[in-house]
């Protein structure tokens, strides 16, 4: 019940700033903080700010909630997410989408930069994520299950939309952007992936590693989300030729993706409207 009520909370906290529901939730990930460029900002808050939301402490995640609109679809933007290896629980890093569930939010995007270990994948490229693997070794549905947010074990079969997949294929052909789709890991980190580990990441079917999204995922999910994940290549994992790997080179890499990764996602949510089952 006391994790329930910081929820309420939170929620509470945030409606007295904007008057609607947001059509989407969007998290953006290590070095994609452009994409915010393109939103009409109704208000933004620093994350210290909200009751009961963590901090975040990971380079180039400014730690913003910015509310507005994009081309007229009211849109929550996170500027920033928190990670399993920052310190926090899997139900605390995933506090920020049960308040967004319980304001009604229907629609989830996550964003991340990623290490490419499908070898056809370059730096730079864009991954429509079609199924993950979880390998963090906490769960955020751990605990007590609260009835009205969702089932005490959903269905995970089918949890990234085919919708909302055909909708980002056809935007990405539109724009004449190549859209790579793939298995997603997430690992616990903080340590960046041994040649040993990106091997057996790829014998088990990943495309593409990183550290976080899919505990934000697994709730979205239980909410009855609408759900999509983009991954941006930031590096490639050759186990055979493995280079030393920085942060900064993850995030630099990421950065050459923002003006890709913002008009995809411009045109995929300003679409909500004529979207058809």
């Amino acid at each position: 019940m006391k994790y329930q009520n910081l929820i309420i909370e939170s929620m509470e906290f945030l409606s007295r700033y904007v008057p609607y529901v947001p059509e989407f939730c969007v998290v953006l990930g290590t070095g994609l903080g452009r994409v915010v460029q393109a939103l009409h900002v109704d208000f933004e808050l620093s994350y210290d700010e909200i009751p009961h939301f963590p901090r975040s402490t990971s380079p180039s995640h400014m730690g913003k909630l910015l509310m507005g609109s994009i081309n007229g679809v009211p849109v929550a933007v996170f500027q920033g997410r928190f990670h399993y290896y920052e310190g926090y629980s899997a139900r605390e890093l995933t506090l920020p989408i049960r308040v967004m569930g319980v304001m009604g939010v229907k629609r989830y995007v996550g964003c991340n930069a990623a290490g490419g270990l499908n070898l056809s994948f370059a730096a730079g490229d864009l991954m429509l994520i079609r199924d993950h693997i979880n390998l963090i070794p906490d769960n955020p549905l751990r605990g007590p299950n609260v009835n009205a947010w969702g089932e005490r074990f959903p269905d995970m079969s089918r949890v990234y939309s085919a919708k909302f997949a055909r909708m980002f294929k056809k935007c990405a052909e539109e724009l004449g952007i190549p859209l790579r789709e793939g298995v997603f890991v997430a690992v616990p980190g903080p340590s960046l992936e041994t040649p040993a580990e990106t091997r057996f990441l790829r014998m088990i079917g990943g495309d593409a590693v990183a550290m976080s999204l899919v505990p934000e995922v697994i709730v979205a999910a239980h909410m009855g989300m609408e759900v999509a994940g983009i991954s941006v290549i930031a590096n490639v994992n050759d186990p055979d030729n493995f280079q030393p790997i920085s942060i900064e080179d993850v995030i630099e890499n990421a950065q050459r993706a923002n003006s890709d990764l913002t008009r995809l996602l411009v045109n995929f949510i300003s679409g909500v409207e004529s979207w058809k089952e």
